[in-house]
């Protein structure tokens, strides 16, 4: 973060006694922000102030009780009628918005729920007529399960689930059986929020039967106890079913496995996006020329950039190029790549308007969330010498939520968090007595989209006719799958031995079928093993949670935190591929290029603490020479940066803060020093352009707020009006020397805009740049002209806005924007906040 503390600084003194910041507006946590202009804080790249160099003195206070919250928006309820439960936590979430980084103790105290083991408030006991199984709901309607056998304990959690899931469980059956079948082009989770009704045909819930076995080959005696919790849970929805009188179909344990494949396919996967990488590279080569248009695609996708923000620094080389020449990876042909449509044609009808919003381009990657975040404080970094984490996953705002608050209490377990309701007999999220837990989606390349060459001499049209494809020098048929019906319309697609196929495409002008493979496929069920260790207190260790956590095969970047420090684990089912290979691009289909095997839990990135004494993850990449998904391209800024300005030693208010901060900062903002920088080198083309300028410069050195705090409808400051609408241009004027009239037609792919910006500026104004672009684009690398462009930029912006807006700057303030639940059958909403949904606050007290 050195680049950006300097910047900072600059941008700071360039306008001081120009602006002073609102209270909200403050950093708050530090002891003294205007002192942050010491050297850069240890290892991990995040600034510190002036209070850090000095030698503490303070004896810290004697913690000897664990300090646990956790919280979920709107509520813990989530079924019709709703109820007090399913909102009253709705206005504490959003309570801790304004705050930023003026967090107390007594705030996290009011703004979160409780999480220690203990029921809160009033509570009410629910009967199940299972002597061995005892429920009682606290009153915001968190169920605290007790069973006396581990089935009792399941049984409990299945008829929670359905008593406070049940239009979720209703609604998510089919749906987790799109996941399990890879089904191409079609969101799974948009058939949730849609009401989509998907039929799964036998072949499809044959799929989901073989994982049963699967899981019991696989782990023998642990096999048949996962297998037990799972239908003692559903024994236990059915129950509470039969007792509510209510017409369900039974759960069964298949439905246990489609949902883990579910919020896999949702949250844990990453790749397959080849095709479009593909395409995008012979288009730029065709637009601005092979070389130049080589040379482009490298800069927006880079493989490893050194400097890329990483969770730790220790190197783990799993490398975009898999060595020697790249003889097995394709380009497609420019406008070539067709994407399949798995609907069987329909006469005489149209799809609806709400079938449309649950497809999408089958070559692109399946869609995914990523917001989550956790911040890992060890204990030498603690000003009370205990460990100290926030953190939590971002599964989108719903209702239902998709997931649920519960404490699990039986033979050898002691668990409280957040359960995927479907599989909630263990917890995804949350704590044990010792430890805790949280996961952020790592989108590591687990799909790899494979070139089949086509036999037929005039290439055939898999899609919907027989046809055949080259593999291991003979020519194979594909096979013409029956995935089941979407709303009564037949889903059927033809697949290889590498998986569904998703389109079409020319390769130097001759047709290939593109098919998407997948390394989880029928293997989902086994990532219940993963879950069940966390919430049975098997990982007490940093060595046993590395342990536990490879077991999961979908990717994710799990942050842990014990009593005596915090550790890291990227998990996944990860193929070792075959050299040869770019593996940004399709590949070759024709056997020679198979995966090799997979990497082994030593080859993962993983940590036991951290130089700096911090862990912080915020779907950045994991750790250098690791490459995550071919649709991740990590460039020289990320948002995880954002995540600074600490203190010496923390106290747990401080990283709430620092996450609550960095939740309302523009994520571009950042990088606007450098831009002001380019422009100060020149001079403002007219007063308004630098009044524009100015206005910036003192909003992002106040940590750029997106900010509605008094909740009147609108940015407290302009800045976010000013920068979203001065930002396309700016980014127009750094690519036009070499784009040109191209950037109206070509759709940039790779790196985010903030990093294009970031690296290629830096390199314009002479500072030290490590893995320069090989291309310079603002003013084609001369430092008058790109001032001269970006000023020119700002200038056309700031004109329309006066003409608009009227000369006053300080009354342009952008609409604040507020979120509401999809997909819709709740009314409230809440001011934006780029925060997790399901949060937990910790402050492990030392062993006694």
């Amino acid at each position: 973060m050195t680049r950006r503390l300097i910047s900072l600084t600059l941008a700071a003194a360039l306008v001081a006694g120009a602006c002073s910041s609102d209270a909200d507006d403050s950093v708050g946590a530090e002891p003294d922000p205007t002192t942050t202009t010491t050297a850069p804080d240890d290892d991990d790249g995040s600034t510190t102030t002036a209070a850090e160099t000095a030698t503490t003195t303070t004896v810290a206070p004697a913690i000897t009780e664990d300090r646990a919250y956790y919280i979920l928006p709107p509520g813990n309820f989530g079924g019709f009628p709703t109820t007090d439960e399913s909102f009253d936590q709705l206005a504490l979430y959003d309570g801790l918005t304004p705050l930023r980084g003026n967090v107390s103790d007594a705030d996290i105290e009011e703004l979160f729920l409780p999480a220690d083991f203990e029921p809160i408030g009033d509570t009410t006991v629910e009967e199940t007529g299972r002597p061995g199984t005892t429920i009682v709901y606290d009153e915001f309607g968190v169920a605290h399960i007790t069973g006396e056998t581990r089935e009792d304990l399941a049984f409990g959690s299945g008829w929670v689930t359905a008593r406070d899931r049940d239009l979720l469980i209703s609604l998510g059956r089919g749906a987790a059986r799109v996941a399990v079948a890879d089904v191409p082009g079609i969101d799974a989770f948009g058939l949730v929020t849609t009401a989509s009704q998907f039929v799964p045909s036998a072949a499809t819930e044959q799929l989901v039967t073989d994982q049963v076995q699967l899981i019991l080959d696989t782990y023998g005696d642990e096999g048949e106890e996962i297998i037990a919790d799972a239908q003692a849970y559903a024994d236990g929805m059915n129950a509470y079913w039969t007792s509510a009188g209510l017409d369900r179909e039974p759960i069964t344990v298949n439905d246990v496995i489609a949902v883990t494949a579910f919020i896999g396919s949702i949250f844990g996967a990453g790749g397959g996006s080849e095709a479009v990488n593909s395409e995008f590279l012979g288009t730029l080569q065709e637009t601005l020329g092979e070389e130049l248009g080589r040379q482009a695609w490298e800069d927006l996708m880079p493989g490893d950039d050194p400097e890329a923000p990483t969770t730790i620094e220790d190197r783990f080389d799993y490398p975009v190029l898999t060595g020697g020449d790249v003889t097995g990876s394709v380009v497609l042909d420019a406008g070539s790549l067709i994407s399949l449509d798995p609907r069987e044609p329909a006469e005489g009808s149209a799809p609806t308007i709400l079938e449309e919003q649950v497809f999408y381009d089958a070559a692109m990657a399946p869609p995914h969330i990523e917001a989550s975040n956790w911040l890992l404080i060890d204990p030498e970094r603690s000003v009370n010498r205990t460990t100290l984490a926030v953190m939590g996953p971002q599964l989108g705002f719903y209702y239902p939520e998709i997931v649920m608050q519960v404490r699990l209490s039986g033979p050898g377990i002691e668990a409280q968090g957040a359960a995927v309701p479907g599989l909630a007999m263990y917890l995804l999220i949350g704590r044990t007595e010792d430890y805790a837990w949280s996961l952020t989606s790592a989108n590591q390349d687990v799909r790899d989209v494979y070139a089949e060459v086509l036999c037929e001499p005039d290439g055939g049209t898999p899609t919907r006719e027989t046809s055949h494809y080259r593999f291991d020098g003979e020519c194979v048929p594909f096979e013409l799958f029956d995935a089941g019906t979407l709303n009564n319309r037949p889903i059927r697609y033809p697949v290889s031995v590498h998986g569904p196929v998703i389109g079409t495409a020319l390769v130097d002008g001759e047709p290939v079928a593109l098919t998407r493979k997948r390394s989880t496929f029928g293997r989902d069920g086994l990532n219940l093993a993963a879950l069940k260790s966390m919430t049975e207190g098997d990982a007490a260790t940093v060595e046993t949670f590395w342990e536990s956590a490879n077991r999961f095969g979908f990717t994710f970047n799990w942050g842990y935190a014990n009593r005596e420090g915090i550790g890291y684990f990227a998990s996944g089912y990860l193929p070792e591929r075959t050299p040869g290979l770019d593996r940004r691009l399709p590949t070759l289909g024709t056997g020679e290029y198979e995966w090799q095997g997979f990497l082994d839990q030593a080859e993962h990135p993983h940590a036991d603490g951290h130089p700096s004494g911090r862990l912080l993850n915020w779907n950045n990449q994991s750790a250098p020479g690791f490459m995550h998904g071919d649709g991740n391209q990590y460039g020289s800024w990320h948002r995880v940066e954002n995540f600074d300005q600490w203190p010496a030693d923390a106290e747990l208010r401080d990283v709430v803060g620092v996450m609550n901060r960095a939740a309302t900062e523009d994520t571009r903002a950042p990088v606007w020093p450098v831009i002001s920088e380019v422009l100060r080198s020149g001079e403002p083309v007219s007063p308004i352009a630098g009044e524009v300028v100015d206005l910036l410069d003192a909003w992002a050195a106040d940590d750029a707020p997106r900010l509605d705090a008094d909740d009147d409808g609108d940015h407290d400051r302009p800045g976010p009006l000013v920068l979203d609408e001065v930002w396309d241009p700016i980014v127009d004027a750094v690519l036009s020397p070499v784009y040109g009239d191209a950037l109206d037609t070509i759709d940039l792919r790779g790196i985010d805009s903030a990093s294009l910006l970031d690296k290629d500026l830096r390199t314009v104004v002479g500072a030290e740049v490590e893995g320069p672009f090989n291309i310079a684009y603002c003013g084609g690398g001369d430092l008058v002209a790109c001032s001269d462009s970006i000023w020119d930029a700002i200038d056309t912006t700031a004109a329309r806005l006066v003409a608009e807006l009227g000369d006053d700057t300080s009354q342009w303030l952008s609409e604040g924007l507020r979120l509401d639940f999809a997909p819709g059958l709740i009314p409230e909403t809440f001011r934006a906040t780029n925060r997790p949904t399901f949060q937990q606050v910790l402050e492990f007290a030392p062993q006694g």
